[in-house]
């Protein structure tokens, strides 16, 4: 089955990766090509000694193949810790070792069960081996592939951000955006969901969705409100109960309302008083559901481009260009936005789009919402304290993820370049949280150095326990898809991937993908007299831009015995799939996981001319 290369809009995003692995289940066979030195069919058992089952046992196909699901055996739940050590001069340090960390969760040390030391870009496609044909025709030879290295997603948030901050953030990228090389490939995307271009490498298009940028916000901020009410203020009376809060917005609310003027007595005033407040609860809650509702836009579509940069087959970074914004009680989805980018081995890097900036004391004069002077002090102090907040998801998104925070400076064409940069190095630590609880709870984690005079560490804050218990396939299934959206290459199963492909028109080919596994080393489980491992097979091909255009699954099942797995699986076996393709450059994913859930992940490149 093949699928349309994706367009992106604010509504394909968070289906992309769903519709992408839903492809995958409407399989195009594999054809089985066993060794000649395998029997292709077992003798049948004695009948007058065995029984109607012991028969069956021993006449079942050692080698079969088929499209329905199996059962799996989860790995334990690993946390992902990316980690960016830098020296004194901000330069990453690649040269660290596991024994060199140390890792707690809520202060509890825990043990690393998995560590590596990754470059950025070096685990990108690369030329495959050529396996003979199979037929009398020879295939092309394989010129060197032209396929994307690096994936920057450059996401402007429209809904919060001013025209005068959108417009220097707009002509620092456009600026930026002609320095990237030919292996990369750039798309624009907006919080809004507007103006979109999805990853291209033609510049004309990249800019011309540059000039369609503008402020759009989700929720427009009221007009004139009495009493004057922001986010950072409703959450401290809604969510927090500050007494402090409560008090300057009813000052406010009195003088703007006028009731205080006209009340004639102490019975009045109290009346007034009372009316003030409800009015406040009722200005806070409207100004907490827009705050959330804006909020809750923002980093939904932050979660999309992470979904959509997953599918990507190539080092990819998200540039994030905001002016910042509150997120209050919507914590745990910042988190989850952090673990999907981890697991996608996905950066993202943050630019203050403000620049240098600084806050009135007072307000800032140019709204037309502005708090009454009885009020104004108080509220100029938490106008600031809100402002000073709005750093804290960039920086938090930046630190846990490996990427950089670029803020208060004023050069934001360097910025732009900074972010779109990954680390030389940055390390990965995974560990098994003991006695976990599926509360929901947050865990804080802390990562140090033995050694931390000459450095610092960059590296997320915690992470929240899941509300219930993994289903087995289910986790299964989700580990193959992250696995084919990545470029990590993984060898823990004897796997081999080739590519060749034949030409039959000018204008038609068909691209074959050969695995070959040694059979001889995998890991099998013995049951009824039978060695037992079953394979999952996947594959994925994508286009020169990086966008999923079809992929294919098998489960082989084996049930060798021990003289087919001792003598005559000699040169292992080898599975072919194919795929109707046009001349261009493809970059082939291969995933293969067993039973016992080890996985084995290989990228091929090619170019068809």
């Amino acid at each position: 089955m093949k699928l349309a290369t994706p367009t992106v809009s604010r509504e394909s995003f968070g289906h992309l990766a769903r519709a992408a692995f839903r492809t995958l289940s409407a399989w195009i066979s594999f054809s089985l090509l066993v060794s000649a030195g395998t029997p292709a069919q077992q003798p049948a058992a004695s009948p007058a000694s065995s029984s109607p089952s012991t028969s069956a046992e021993k006449t079942a196909p050692e080698l079969a193949s088929h499209d329905e699901a199996t059962t799996f055996k989860v790995n334990v739940r690993l946390v992902l810790v990316r980690v960016v050590v830098r020296d004194q001069e901000g330069r990453a340090v690649g040269t660290l070792h596991k024994e060199d960390f140390q890792l707690l969760d809520d202060g509890k040390p825990q043990t690393i069960t998995q560590f590596s030391v990754e470059q950025p870009g070096t685990q990108l496609a690369r030329e495959q081996k050529s396996t003979p044909a199979e037929s009398s025709e020879q295939p092309a030879p394989n010129p060197p592939p032209n396929v994307p290295e690096r994936f920057v997603a450059y996401l402007f948030d429209d809904v919060n951000l001013k025209t005068s901050d959108l417009l220097a953030i707009r002509d620092a990228a456009n600026r930026q955006l002609s320095t990237l090389r030919p292996t990369d490939r750039a798309a624009i995307f907006t919080t809004s969901g507007q103006g979109n271009q999805d990853f291209t490498d033609d510049q004309a298009k990249l800019h011309a969705a540059l000039l369609r940028l503008q402020p759009r916000p989700i929720v427009p901020a009221a007009m004139q409100q009495c009493p004057y009410m922001t986010y950072y203020m409703a959450d401290l009376i809604i969510n927090k109960n500050y007494t402090e809060a409560i008090n300057a917005a009813t000052k406010d609310a009195l003088q703007c309302s006028g009731v205080a003027n006209s009340a004639k007595n102490q019975t009045a005033l109290a009346e007034a008083l009372q009316a003030a407040r409800i009015m406040v609860q009722a200005a806070a809650q409207d100004a907490l559901n827009r705050g959330e509702s804006q909020t809750h836009v923002v980093l939904s579509t932050v979660k999309d481009v992470v979904r959509r940069m997953s599918a990507m087959p190539g080092q990819r970074t998200i540039v994030l260009a905001s002016p910042g914004f509150l997120t209050l009680e919507l914590e745990p989805e910042v988190t989850d936005v952090i673990d999907h980018a981890l697991r996608g081995n996905i950066i993202i890097s943050t630019v203050d789009a403000r620049g240098l900036y600084a806050i009135p004391p007072f307000g800032d004069v140019t709204q037309q919402d502005m708090p009454s002077p009885a009020a104004e002090p108080q509220e100029a102090v938490y106008e600031i304290d809100a402002e000073n907040a709005n750093d804290t998801v960039l920086s938090d998104l930046a630190e846990s993820t490996g990427g950089t925070f670029f803020h208060n400076r004023n050069d934001l064409e360097r910025g732009l370049k900074q972010a779109a940069e990954a680390p030389a190095y940055y390390y990965v630590l995974a560990f098994s949280p003991q006695n976990m609880k599926y509360d929901g709870r947050f865990h804080r984690l802390t990562v140090k150095l033995t050694n931390s005079a000459k450095f610092r560490v960059q590296a997320r804050q915690g992470y929240y326990a899941p509300k219930q218990a993994p289903d087995a396939e289910q986790e299964a299934h989700q580990e193959i898809q992250e696995a084919i959206f990545s470029q990590e290459e993984m060898h823990d199963l004897p796997v081999d991937l080739h590519t060749q492909f034949f030409k039959a028109t000018e204008v038609d080919a068909k691209l074959a993908v050969l695995v070959h596994v040694d059979v001889k080393h995998l890991h099998f489980r013995k049951g009824e007299g039978r060695n037992n491992n079953n394979l999952i097979i996947a594959a994925a091909l994508f286009d020169r831009n990086g966008s999923f255009i079809t992929g294919n699954e098998k489960v082989l099942e084996l049930r060798l015995k021990d003289e087919t797995l001792e003598r005559k699986v000699e040169s292992g076996v080898t599975l072919k799939t194919s795929f109707d393709v046009k001349p261009g450059s493809y970059l082939v994913r291969l995933v293969v996981r067993d039973t016992e859930g080890l996985l084995s992940a290989e990228n091929g490149a090619i170019e068809i001319p």
